[in-house]
Order: C-alpha cells, then sequence, then structure tokens
C-alpha cells in the first residue's frame, strides 16, 4: 500500500499557518465552527474515493481509476458551488478548475514534471498503479501540472504541487480570515 499523497503539504502547511494567524488577526477560531459550508461530505466522499484508488487498490484498475479520479473533482465542484457565495471559495474554485483542466487534459492524471518529482524524492518512472500525479510523456498542459516540490530532505512533507493548489492556498487563507472574523465583519456576497 502506498502512502497518501493526495493533498500537497503545502495545503497542510498554509491552512496551519493561516490557522495560526487568525488570533493574531483578531479573528475567533471558534467562529470557524460556526460557517455556514454545506455538503461537507462531497468532499469527505471523494477524498475517500481519491485515497481507495490511489493508496488502497492503485494496482487493480488503472483505466477505470482515471475516470473515476476525474468524477472525484465533480463531487469537489459541487461542494463549491453550493458554497459559491462563502468568502474565499470563487479563488478556491479558481484553483480547482486549474487542476482539473490539467488533469482532464491528460487523460485523468495530473502531469507531474519529472525534476519536481525527483526534487521531492518521489518516482518519475511509471509504476503500473494508478496515480493521481505521475509524469506523463509529452503532457499537454504541462505548466498546470505538478511543476512544484517541496524538498526530498522534508521527509513525509516532500511532494509535488500545481499552481492550481497555489491558488487553493491563497483562497483558503481569504475564507478562513473572513470567515473567523469578529461578528459582524463579515459582509455577505
Amino acid at each position: 500500500m502506498r502512502p497518501i499523497q493526495l493533498v500537497p503539504m503545502l495545503l497542510v502547511f498554509a491552512a496551519l499557518a493561516v490557522l495560526a494567524t487568525v488570533p493574531l488577526a483578531g479573528g475567533s477560531l471558534a467562529a470557524l465552527a460556526d460557517a455556514p459550508l454545506r455538503g461537507v461530505w462531497l468532499v469527505a466522499l471523494a477524498l475517500g474515493i481519491q485515497i481507495l484508488i490511489v493508496s488502497v487498490l492503485p494496482g487493480l484498475a488503472e483505466d477505470v481509476f482515471r475516470i473515476v479520479h476525474m468524477a472525484t473533482y465533480g463531487l469537489l465542484a459541487l461542494f463549491l458551488w453550493v458554497n459559491r457565495r462563502l468568502p474565499g471559495v470563487p479563488i478556491i474554485a479558481l484553483g480547482g478548475v486549474a487542476n482539473a483542466v490539467a488533469i482532464a487534459a491528460n487523460g485523468g492524471v495530473m502531469p507531474a514534471s519529472a525534476g519536481a518529482l525527483e526534487a521531492a524524492g518521489l518516482p518519475a518512472e511509471k509504476t503500473g498503479e494508478f496515480a493521481n500525479s505521475a509524469a506523463v510523456h509529452a503532457p499537454s498542459l504541462g505548466w498546470l501540472g505538478d511543476v512544484f516540490a517541496t524538498p526530498a530532505a522534508w521527509g513525509p512533507a516532500a511532494n509535488v504541487f500545481s499552481i492550481g493548489d497555489v491558488i487553493i492556498a491563497v483562497g483558503l487563507a481569504v475564507a478562513l480570515h473572513r470567515l473567523a472574523a469578529p461578528s459582524g465583519e463579515l459582509a455577505p456576497q
């Protein structure tokens, strides 16, 4: 079973850093519990499916898993749509669209640059198992793919990420800070 590397560690570290800055900016972490998020189960389902096809059953049906992988982005898109009026969500959606376009243009796999994979200490060669991010020969829209890396020296945090992931991190920062703002400061969008 492969390690789970679905969410680039950049997003995890960005979320943690942003959460740490919320109180410094006068916001309340407790206010996040009252955020009017709808359809959270869609995210849980999408991530559960991705964990299943990438880490639990990666060698089972690679061609089917490419389609299933794209379908999980549909679930995430639906979550973003039902929450579109929340602050930061349009930015997150822009990053998600960038990632989905890169994945769709490359047959259901996020193209990763061999150099970024090498820098992260990840295998650049095809393993015969489904991977949500992998080196692709002559990728379409490769610049939207996983072209950045956290270094292999970071151990389990080593991974590759895309410009879409960076945009998602920015949207997440906007969302967390706006949703954690003191009462009355969050203007409806």
